[in-house]
């Protein structure tokens, strides 16, 4: 089994609720097993400052799963969730669910990309994997999500909300 760290982030009504909603339905599967989950954190909206704030947090998982199907089961599960496809990139939304590793694997390809292509920007994304792998060397970066997180240019406003992703 690998094991894998996904993001998930909301910025439409009932935030919580629907990372909540977002671990079950992806536990439901029987693909996924969540291990641990990371705080919630209230977070700087990435890309388009003029957005509602996001809630996020970072679920680890075990899973069978290749990283394609894994990809196609977030996917599947945000369209479950009421997540209309966009040419957007930065907009509002009820769940994203991104992958952010998957063991220690690099895959460079137009639509998956591991580990994300800009986790090293996003403290959102950084923030709640400190509490989870804080000595983790990203495969790519050969750095520490430690150091990653020292050498951000921007930090953006990423606050504990103060609570966890039931599992």
């Amino acid at each position: 089994m690998a094991v894998a760290y996904l993001c998930l982030g909301s910025n439409i009504g009932d935030k919580v609720g629907y990372l909540q909603q977002a671990v079950k339905l992806l536990t439901e599967s029987g693909m996924v097993t969540v291990v641990r989950t990371s705080a919630l954190y209230e977070t700087e909206p990435w890309g388009n400052k003029d957005l509602d704030w996001f809630v996020n947090g970072v679920i680890e998982v075990k899973t069978k799963l290749s990283p394609r199907e894994l990809l196609e089961l977030c996917k599947n599960t945000e369209i479950r969730m009421g997540r209309k496809p966009s040419e957007k990139k930065y907009e509002a939304r009820i769940i994203d669910i991104d992958i952010l590793f998957y063991g220690d694997l690099i895959i460079d390809e137009p639509d998956l990309k591991i580990p994300h292509e800009h986790l090293h920007e996003r403290a959102f994304a950084i923030v709640p994997l400190l509490e989870l792998i804080p000595d983790y060397e990203h495969p790519k970066y050969k750095k520490s999500l430690l150091q990653l997180h020292e050498d951000l240019e921007t930090l953006d406003d990423v606050f504990l909300y103060g609570t966890r992703v039931d599992i």
